[in-house]
Order: structure tokens, then sequence, then C-alpha cells
């Protein structure tokens, strides 16, 4: 699985409504690192958070173990709200 579709999955189990979320993936400018971004309604931010970031955090950690399995490749996760 791929580490974009991967994020997807999660995020749209956390959500009230999946097909308002958005996961893609950027160039980055630092090599060997993936950026991934996550666009959510404002109203679903705090799902994709958590308490203190908790779980943005855990999503960070299960994506990144991913990669380690896959690329060798250091992940980073922005979320952001329209």
């Amino acid at each position: 699985m791929k580490l974009v579709e991967l994020t997807e999955t999660i995020v749209k189990k956390l959500v009230t409504d999946p097909e308002s979320v958005s996961v893609k993936e950027f160039e980055s400018n630092e090599e060997d690192t993936i950026l991934i971004e996550i666009m959510v309604p404002s109203n679903e931010m705090s799902k994709i958070i958590g308490k203190n970031g908790n779980i943005i955090n855990s999503i960070r950690t299960i994506v990144q173990a991913s990669s380690y399995l896959k690329d060798n490749k250091k992940v980073k996760i922005n979320v952001d709200s329209y």
C-alpha cells in the first residue's frame, strides 16, 4: 500500500464525511523526504489532530513505520482545513 493511500484510509475512518477528505503527496525540498498534505473541513480538524495532537502523531508514527519498511524515507504530514 502506498503511503498516501494508507494515510487517506486512516483519516477517512476518523471523519464524519469521508468524501470531504483530500490527501496528496507533494515534492519536498529535503532529500529522501515525502511530504503528505491532509485537507479536511474545519469542523473535522479536531478529529484528525486529537487532544494535544495525539491522533495526528499516531498517524505520523504508523505512516513513518510503513515508510521504513518500504522506502526508508522520512515522512512529513501536514494537516490543513478549508
